[in-house]
């Protein structure tokens, strides 16, 4: 039990895809606009993630070692594919923001590398733990930069009303230089929060 609950806390904080590694950014700079967009990307890519991560455990023993990216690849674009397909029918308007980096959730490189570092080596139960790990963590940052942008960019939250009539929308924050602004802002804090726990576990 101890080692699922690191698998699975080693995503969602000390090797958070976006706040610590920096990597699987174009969608995460460019769908952020808003919380809903953030959430509804984040829980697209966990799917896949889990899905594919738990399917390349299970095949990890059949598959040889000259074909296994290509195997890979064929399994995460499966999800992938009905990802897009349950979008595209039961939320359109959602579907249509998202457009290309659905399709492009095949490539991208957290996925792969835990299916190819981690899943490929491990049971299921192992990787599964991993890959929520992963895949909430990711959630969590498009999320949290999606909710920023939108109350600072719209004054809105999920669409609702969240800040005062008098407030000015800050329109860069939905522009694609507030994707970098609150990104580098959000790193910062995170960095500082985990400088400040490291202290403190030493002085204890």
């Amino acid at each position: 039990m101890l080692k699922l609950w690191k698998d699975f806390w080693r995503g969602v904080w000390d090797d958070n895809t976006i706040f610590r590694l920096q990597i699987g950014m174009c969608p995460t700079l460019a769908v952020t606009t808003s919380a809903q967009n953030g959430l509804a990307m984040g829980l697209a890519t966990t799917f896949v993630l889990v899905c594919a991560s738990a399917m390349v455990s299970l095949v990890r023993k059949l598959v040889p070692k000259e074909v296994r990216i290509p195997v890979y690849v064929v399994i995460i674009a499966t999800f992938v594919t009905i990802v897009d397909l349950f979008l595209k029918a039961g939320f359109p308007d959602i579907h249509a923001v998202l457009g290309i980096f659905i399709p492009l959730i095949v490539v991208n490189c957290v996925i792969l590398a835990r299916a190819e570092a981690f899943a490929s080596k491990m049971p299921v139960h192992r990787a599964i733990a991993d890959a929520l790990g992963m895949g909430i963590g990711f959630l969590v940052a498009l999320l949290t930069l999606g909710s920023i942008r939108e109350i600072l960019g719209m004054g809105t939250w999920f669409g609702m009303q969240v800040m005062p009539a008098s407030f000015v929308p800050w329109s860069i924050m939905v522009l694609p230089p507030g994707a970098f602004i609150t990104l580098g802002f959000v790193v910062a804090a995170v960095n500082l929060i985990s400088r400040q726990s490291a202290a403190s576990s030493q002085s204890s």
